[in-house]
């Protein structure tokens, strides 16, 4: 690999993990790690520019058919592609479905690029993991293969324990933190080729003591109020989060920092 490669521009594709939910800014958008990737590629390559096509709630269909042209017609120097995960968590998942699109995505992708980047996405410590952890390791599988037959990289974060620790995930304990997204873009940064920042941040962070019983109870009943009982709600009706809301940032331009 490269070292400190020279790449001028990044389309990033994806769901709310690439968007950047819950790394919320002061005026109400989302950064996330595709942003701060951005930001520290921006710094080292005059002219660097970006475009995030990610929308939070798609599924790997969606990606596919909304995302993924855009991006070959792009034609930048690197494509972030995440996707799959959502499908993993529908009750009734198809998994052959979703490796076939998936390949089909990394297919048109990996020809358009210098650089297709794929990941084995982080999962937060607890029993919805244990649950899910079959479909998103055949997802996984997968991913590894993808990557080795068409030269893609593969950032490993769920090989990370550190990030699946649940201080790293926002209350709806489907996104991560803003720790949580910087940890994901200086893994990506790494596996890119360029010089680490932070050499730590497979680390975990510093052991504190639990919540006690009460609070932990009255976590979870707000997490079921706020997240889980809407969350149901969508998937009984066949909605979801993103449903009419455009991509991050559609065009590929130069980047001056995050989205007012």
């Amino acid at each position: 690999m490269q070292k400190n490669p020279a790449h001028t521009s990044l389309v990033a594709l994806g769901d709310s993990f690439t968007e950047g939910m819950s790394d919320l800014l002061p005026n109400g958008s989302y950064r996330g790690w595709a942003d701060v990737l951005a930001g520290r590629m921006a710094a080292v390559t005059p002219g660097f520019r970006y475009a995030n096509l990610a929308v939070r709630g798609k599924l790997i269909q969606q990606i596919v058919e909304e995302q993924v042209d855009v991006a070959v017609a792009m034609r930048p120097g690197v494509i972030t592609l995440v996707g799959g995960l959502n499908d993993t968590l529908r009750p009734k998942c198809d998994m052959g479905r979703v490796r076939a699109l998936l390949t089909e995505a990394v297919e048109r992708l990996a020809p358009a690029c210098e650089q297709l980047v794929l990941m084995r996405s982080p999962g937060r410590q607890g029993p919805v993991l244990e649950r899910f952890r079959p479909r998103m390791e055949e997802l996984f599988e997968c991913v590894d293969e993808l990557a080795a037959k068409h030269g893609a990289i593969v950032v490993d974060l769920y090989g990370a324990p550190s990030l699946g620790d649940p201080r790293l995930w926002d209350v709806d304990r489907l996104h991560l933190t803003a720790e949580g997204h910087r940890r994901v873009a200086e893994a990506v940064w790494q596996t890119l080729g360029y010089d680490p920042e932070d050499t730590e941040w497979r680390t975990p962070m510093p052991a504190t003591l639990p919540p006690g019983w009460a609070a932990r109870r009255a976590a979870d009943a707000r997490f079921a109020r706020q997240y889980l009982l809407p969350w149901i709600g969508r998937r009984l009706t066949g909605r979801s989060s993103g449903d009419g809301l455009p991509a991050k940032r559609p065009d590929l331009l130069p980047y001056e920092g995050p989205t007012a």
